[in-house]
């Protein structure tokens, strides 16, 4: 009898402990992620191409097996077209999912799903014809937004937020799945407690660091960032809430940001930018890192945001 008790109280632990490793970020699951968005098959998840059509009903299939509730009258897709010089009426979407804790407020995560693809839309700024698969820009932040979605939809204690996980369309050319989602908020943007976004964070160079912008953004990060350490990494804060990706036109809506970033690096917009350079493990600590961050927010019942003279 006590030798099945402890074979019973053995195989509890396992299952509790096969859970934990299910929830938590994963730089194996971070690396298949990675692998299938810039794998040629997508052809660099341009906007209006095939692949990214491919690429945003991969992410809206990553929701629903997650749990995560649809928000646009029973779709997880938020439809748009938009002009950029010569070209009209280009369409894309975004990619929405909502985690409903019964809260009165929302934290939105996001990372843009697109990349150059074929550069067709670029005037012939990018070799045209050529694939740009974009693992780091931005497969690594769509496998970021994903691990989060995991870890809090899984999770068993029920925060006191709730989640509004983005993957928006557009971004390269020209912010445009934010620019929509601000100017036609499927929530009020006015309940956002604040707003996380990952644009290329699967390049971490040691020497350098990650980069947090949005430090600015909002009077209680300092107090949100006392402390913290994630081993393994290093990172420092820049103060503007403005910049070239998405949190900027939830900032210029004045929602509290933060931006994560590992800096440029020699494929930047290059159809070099491929799957086997990303650094899964480190991308996975600086996730950890994220969660944090997300959490020491959680105990804050207002994030009061700053206007970054």
């Amino acid at each position: 009898m006590k030798k099945c008790l402890l074979t019973g109280i053995c195989a509890l632990g396992l299952l509790v402990n096969a859970h934990a490793q299910d929830t938590l970020p994963s730089a194996k699951r971070i690396q298949q992620t990675v692998n299938y968005l810039a794998s040629d098959k997508l052809k660099g998840r341009g906007t209006a191409e095939k692949g990214s059509t491919t690429a945003s009903n991969f992410v809206a299939k990553q929701f629903r097996k997650l749990g995560l509730q649809p928000v646009n009258s029973g779709s997880y897709f938020q439809d748009f077209t938009f002009d950029r010089n010569a070209h009209k009426s280009i369409p894309s979407r975004n990619v929405i999912g909502f985690l409903d804790n019964g809260a009165a407020r929302t934290i939105v995560i996001g990372a843009h799903y697109d990349h150059l693809g074929t550069a067709g839309l670029f005037d012939g700024k990018y070799p045209v014809g050529q694939i740009h698969n974009g693992a780091d820009d931005n497969a690594s932040g769509v496998a970021g937004l994903l691990e989060l979605a995991r870890y809090y939809t899984k999770n068993a204690q029920k925060e006191p937020f709730n989640f509004l996980f983005i993957a928006f369309g557009g971004e390269e050319l020209g912010l445009q799945g934010s620019k929509f989602y601000t100017n036609n908020p499927l929530q009020p943007l006015a309940n956002v407690h604040f707003m996380l976004n990952m644009d290329m964070i699967g390049r971490y160079n040691p020497e350098r660091g990650i980069g947090i912008g949005g430090f600015g953004s909002a009077q209680e990060w300092p107090e949100v960032f006392k402390g913290v350490t994630q081993p393994g990494i290093k990172f420092f804060t820049d103060a503007a809430g403005k910049g070239a990706s998405d949190h900027h036109n939830f900032y210029m809506h004045q929602v509290p940001v933060l931006f994560f970033h590992t800096g440029g690096h020699d494929d930047y917009h290059k159809p070099t930018d491929d799957a086997p350079k990303l650094q899964a493990q480190s991308e996975e600590s600086i996730i950890n890192l994220e969660i944090q961050l997300i959490n020491r927010a959680m105990e804050i019942p207002l994030i009061h945001y700053t206007e970054v003279k």
